[in-house]
């Protein structure tokens, strides 16, 4: 057999980042976490360092290689990376290290950091997460197959992700199967009991899409709106779930692809070592490369299901309130020209208006600019219209 190598001696940050994802400071933390507990008791038999068993669990959780490659470039057999990789993920698995990464704020402070930086975005109030339901592909299991096949007829995960503003992952449900409705998940979750029980305080919220049932801490978007106050909150709500969902599977798509290669529906705790993974590579700026690969779902827009996504008139009667309070000053009157049609295409500003911008307190589309700002696609003035221009000043 061939001798064995520590790649954390010869490749550069780069290299590594490319097959394992992490740089080599990242990687020396992952081993820090576990050594104590991967690292065998005796000297005898040539055992495997702690940093060989966590290069081999890291290609593997990155890429999904061949435990038969990853043997070779590694010069270990084909067993020991196979026991390898069942230790160190059973090892990080555990509640006190996902907890150091992975954990819904209850402080006051920073929900109100979170808060802050969700407003930045479109002007939505009191938003401390975004909610979405994902479908990991996994390969067909042989017990119970059937529950695994979601409604586009493919065999997943169904996996729940909370994440804030900068995409950090704040919470992560990847244990249900396919077939398993969005709403279920949540209903079943610590995160409803946190807010039913008031563990978050008053004026904290979600965002979430038409598939979730409407509460009280939770707001979806209203379905078809007329022009008004509805309409004006449907737009920076929906510009903030999605330009965050989009962002986010963006940056998780390098850890989430491989699970698609695992042959087990067990294996979807590996998810949460994704999620643990990605969130170190953010406190520690590591950037990612890119990767094709999509094997994720959106299961946006569906309808919830009668059992578990019981439209409560609570939350009905919330939602309402919340936009009354904060857009009903902000809607134009029904009828008038120009109105928003849509999430703004370019980067959120403040005071500017026109294609592609947000104004504070709801989205500008084309056409229309808020708070005294001029209409139409260009810029806006305080008080003034561009001449020419289809369009109005609020």
């Amino acid at each position: 057999m061939a001798a064995r190598r520590n790649v954390l001696e010869t490749m550069e940050d780069c290299e590594l980042i490319k097959r394992y994802r992490l740089n080599r400071e990242g990687i020396k933390l992952v081993v820090e976490l576990v050594r104590d507990a991967i690292t065998s008791p005796t000297n005898g038999n040539n055992p495997i360092s702690p940093e060989i068993k966590c290069l081999a669990t890291l290609r593997y959780l990155a890429t999904g290689k061949m435990q038969l490659c990853n043997a070779d470039d590694l010069g270990i057999s084909q067993p020991s990376v196979s026991r390898a990789i069942n230790q160190t993920i059973n090892v990080l698995f555990r509640p006190h290290i996902i907890q150091q990464f992975i954990r819904f704020p209850l402080d006051i402070q920073h929900l109100h950091r979170i808060k802050a930086n969700f407003m930045a975005i479109a002007g939505m109030p009191g938003v401390v997460g975004v909610i979405d339901g994902t479908h990991i592909k996994i390969i067909a299991p042989s017990i119970d197959e059937d529950v695994f096949v979601n409604r586009k007829k493919v065999h997943s995960i169904n996996t729940q992700v909370v994440f804030d503003a900068n995409f950090n992952m704040l919470d992560v449900v990847a244990k249900w199967p396919g077939a398993t409705h969005d709403s279920r998940i949540l209903m079943e979750s610590g995160l409803r009991q946190h807010f039913e029980r008031h563990h978050v305080p008053v004026g904290c919220h979600f965002l979430g899409d038409s598939g979730y049932p409407c509460k009280t801490w939770l707001l979806t978007p209203y379905l078809n709106p007329q022009p008004g106050a509805k309409l004006t909150y449907n737009i920076p709500q929906t510009y903030t779930k999605c330009c965050g969902e989009r962002n986010w599977a963006d940056e998780t798509s390098v850890f989430m692809s491989s699970t698609a290669k695992f042959a087990s529906p067990q294996r979807g705790q590996a998810q949460s070592l994704y999620a643990i993974l990605h969130n170190l590579c953010k406190r520690r700026n590591i950037p990612q490369p890119e990767d094709d690969d999509d094997d994720e779902e959106d299961d946006d827009g569906d309808q919830h299901d009668d059992e578990f996504g019981r439209v409560e008139p609570s939350g009905l009667a919330f939602r309402d309130h919340f936009v009354n309070t904060h857009f009903s000053e902000l809607a134009p009157a029904a009828g008038v020209r120009g109105e928003p049609v849509g999430a703004p295409r370019g980067r959120v500003g403040r005071g500017r208006a026109g294609r592609g911008r947000a104004v504070t307190g709801c989205a500008a589309g084309r056409g229309r600019a808020v708070r005294g700002g001029a209409a139409g696609r260009g810029r806006a003035g305080r008080g003034r219209a561009r001449r020419g221009r289809r369009g109005r000043a609020v």
